[in-house]
C-alpha cells in the first residue's frame, strides 16, 4: 500500500515562503522514481484545483498560471521525496495542499486532473495572512 505524507505547511505572511514536503512509501520495491507527482490544493468552499506536476522522468514540469513564477516543484527520488517550494505567497494561496502520484507516464504529467492520480496524501494546511 502506497502512503503519502505531506508536511511543511503553516502560517506565512504575504510575500513569504514555505516549502512543502511529500514523503512517499510503499511495499517492498516501491520507488517514487516510477511515478509522476502532482500537487493540488483546496480552499474552503472550493473544489480541489491543480497547482503543479512533475513527470516520472522529471523532464516535464507544469504549473498553473496562478502560481507560475512563484512555486517550484522538484523531487529527490533517492529519498522518495517530493517538494513544492512556495515563494511570494499571496492570501489567495491559502488552502490545504495535497500531493498525489500517478502511474508513471514518462514525460507526461497532468497538473489539473485529479483522475490521473491514484494515491493521495492527507494534506497540509497553508495559511497566508498578515
Amino acid at each position: 500500500q502506497v502512503q503519502l505524507v505531506e508536511s511543511g505547511g503553516g502560517l506565512a505572511q504575504p510575500g513569504g515562503s514555505l516549502r512543502l514536503s511529500c514523503a512517499a512509501s510503499g511495499a517492498s520495491g516501491f520507488s517514487l522514481a516510477n511515478h509522476g507527482i502532482g500537487w493540488f490544493r483546496q480552499a474552503p468552499g472550493k473544489e480541489r484545483e491543480g497547482v503543479s506536476c512533475i513527470s516520472s522522468s522529471s523532464t516535464t514540469t507544469v504549473y498553473d498560471d496562478s502560481v507560475k513564477g512563484r512555486f517550484t516543484i522538484f523531487r529527490d527520488n533517492a529519498k522518495n521525496m517530493a517538494y513544492l517550494q512556495l515563494n511570494n505567497l499571496k492570501p489567495e494561496d491559502t488552502a490545504v495542499y495535497y500531493c498525489a502520484i500517478d502511474r508513471g507516464y514518462g514525460n507526461y504529467c497532468s497538473h489539473d486532473s485529479i483522475y490521473e492520480y491514484d494515491y493521495w496524501g492527507q494534506g497540509t494546511q497553508v495559511t497566508v495572512s498578515s
